[in-house]
């Protein structure tokens, strides 16, 4: 477990003698969760009850467009929703008992899009991305329900798309702390190529973690792919939260030429299942 320590002075006798208490760090990880377009809060509330309970501060929420305000869900931006996500943030950074420094951000298609976003204007230290959406840079501002009909999404997901010409990439471009990016090997709506320009953008991150869900489509409406989804982020967490509290670690990301493609990382991921 991680400690702080302080050097003080205990008076004794008329004199003073030196001394050093030492404490467990008292902060908690944070962790705040993103749900996806067309969702709500509700579905992380279950895992991040499961994730609180390894010792972590977790927040859900809704949104500008779902759940109490659905009413703006044909008018909502972008723009509108980056603003909520970094407002949550900032509410998550500023309660009393978490560590400004140890703050996870976990999301899920659009959530993921807006999660990695994030990471460009707040600090994050884990970033975890299920089925990370794409959209191109332009219309920021425009109706989030618009750019379904004003870029071509289906084909722009298809392939790889390089990292210096979309936001959320560039972002991830530049993130150095732990990524966790899970696949559905049956997903439609965010393809291969998609998520694999998200795990060759992360060029600096300490480490990448990539699995895929052998059957899952890109809701995992299946309760099987549901709980394998929560097993491998509740895990990831639980290791990024343990190593944490152990302190500094001596391993490194390998080297850019030593590091596995995004396809040999499916393969194996393939090979093993949903397994860890």
């Amino acid at each position: 477990m991680a400690t702080h320590e302080d050097l003080i002075e205990i008076h004794s006798e008329g004199g003073s003698i030196a001394g050093t208490l030492i404490a467990p760090g008292t902060k908690l990880p944070g962790v705040l969760f993103v749900h996806g377009w067309g969702g709500s809060q509700e579905q992380y509330l279950a895992r991040a009850r499961k994730v609180a309970g390894l010792g972590c501060v977790c927040l859900t929420f809704d949104l500008t467009g779902h759940a109490g305000t659905r009413a703006q869900y044909e008018t909502v931006s972008r723009m509108r929703n980056l603003a909520d996500v970094v407002a949550a943030y900032d509410v998550l950074a500023r309660h009393a008992e978490v560590d400004r420094n140890a703050i996870a951000v976990v999301g899920s298609s659009y959530g993921g899009y807006l999660a990695a976003v994030l990471t460009s204007m707040r600090h994050v230290r884990w970033l975890g991305l299920r089925a990370p959406a794409l959209y191109m840079d332009e219309g920021w501002e425009h109706p989030k329900r618009q750019l379904h009909r004003e870029q071509d999404l289906v084909n722009y997901r298809r392939s790889i798309v390089p990292p210096d010409t979309n936001r959320a990439l560039r972002a991830c471009t530049a993130f150095e702390g732990d990524v966790l990016v899970i696949e559905s090997e049956n997903d439609q709506i965010v393809p291969h190529a998609a998520v694999t320009s998200y795990v060759d953008a992360c060029v600096r991150a300490n480490s990448m973690t990539y699995r895929v869900i052998k059957g899952a489509d890109h809701g995992i409406v299946d309760e099987e792919h549901q709980r394998a989804y929560s097993s491998l982020l509740v895990n990831w967490l639980r290791e990024m939260v343990t190593g944490a509290r152990a302190g500094p670690v001596s391993a490194q990301r390998p080297a850019a030429a030593n590091s596995p493609s995004a396809e040999e990382a499916r393969r194996a991921s393939e090979g093993s299942g949903a397994a860890p």
